[in-house]
């Protein structure tokens, strides 16, 4: 982690917990009046997507923009993933670019802090979306890792609506393989998490809270079973002097974008060695990760 400059946002415990455990929550991450915007172009999609029977709309690559859960249907929408919204979306835009959530961030990987990708992962009630354990590295490796996934709750996640699960300090632990047998499943071998199973805790919190997520840190997330949607905003923030290594599985326009700091032209490595991930030719990791058995 770089040695941050005068904290903005976290206080010392907060910076400690978070080299601990490799995530905090923060709440109060965005404004009032940020979190309605993103709700209401959130619902416009989610009512959009009624007149769709597959995914749907310009991305790159011939991969849809909006991404549809296998249940979905007219009379009960089921949109699971936006991709790059900030790129149709001001009000997603402002948030990525300049809130509360990017001075935590900075607190603990600045003071230079550049943008990656942005995505919505949404279980609305009804979807059986299941995302098997992982680390989010293997997937964007870049010659060093401080770098932050901030999950963004623009709904209140509980127990019950399938929340973030991670596994406290295992961002200080190896890499784990994702490829298993030639093929890329996008989550690490079960035996990992039934070793870990007795260490693993849930993020919760209210709308407008961030969970800040160390790209080393094990972790994954069960269905919704409630009747309360559970969406998450998830920014990916680098610091300014690490380089992509691989094609960015999420390409944004914006990609690269100092939201915090200055741009030096520095690069910075650290030793790390895993295998090339695989891009994504579908929506999105759901379908790498349905292949290998996942639910989703």
């Amino acid at each position: 982690m770089n040695d941050p400059q005068q904290p903005k946002v976290l206080s010392k415990a907060q910076i400690e917990a978070f080299d601990r455990d490799g995530f905090i929550v923060v709440e109060n991450a965005i404004t009032e009046s940020q979190l309605a915007a993103l709700r209401n172009d959130f619902n416009v999609w989610v009512n959009e997507s009624r007149d769709h029977q597959s995914g749907y709309g310009d991305y790159v690559n011939d991969r849809p923009r909006y991404d549809l859960a296998e249940d979905h249907k007219s009379t009960n929408p089921l949109l699971r993933r936006v991709n790059a919204p900030s790129e149709v979306s001001p009000a997603f835009d402002a948030v990525m670019r300049s809130s509360k959530m990017v001075d935590a961030v900075a607190d603990l990987i600045g003071p230079n802090v550049k943008f990656h990708h942005d995505k919505i992962n949404s279980k609305l009630p009804g979807a059986k979306t299941e995302v098997k354990f992982h680390q989010d590295f293997p997937f964007t490796p870049h010659s060093n890792d401080d770098i932050i996934t901030a999950l963004l709750m623009v709904d209140e996640v509980t127990l019950e609506n399938g929340p973030l699960e991670v596994v406290p300090g295992s961002h200080k632990g190896p890499l784990h393989e994702i490829w298993h047998g030639g093929i890329f499943t996008g989550a690490v071998d079960d035996q990992v998490v039934v070793d870990a199973s007795e260490k693993i805790v849930s993020c919760t919190g209210p709308a407008g809270a961030v969970c800040l997520m160390h790209t080393r840190l094990l972790h994954g997330s069960t269905a919704n079973k409630s009747d309360r949607p559970r969406t998450l905003y998830i920014c990916v923030y680098t610091a300014e002097d690490a380089v992509m290594l691989s094609p960015n599985p999420v390409p944004n326009q914006f990609q690269g974008d100092i939201v915090a700091g200055v741009e030096t032209g520095r690069i910075r490595c650290t030793q790390n060695e895993l295998q090339r991930p695989e891009l994504p030719k579908k929506a999105s990791f759901f379908f790498q990760q349905q292949r290998a058995g996942a639910k989703g």
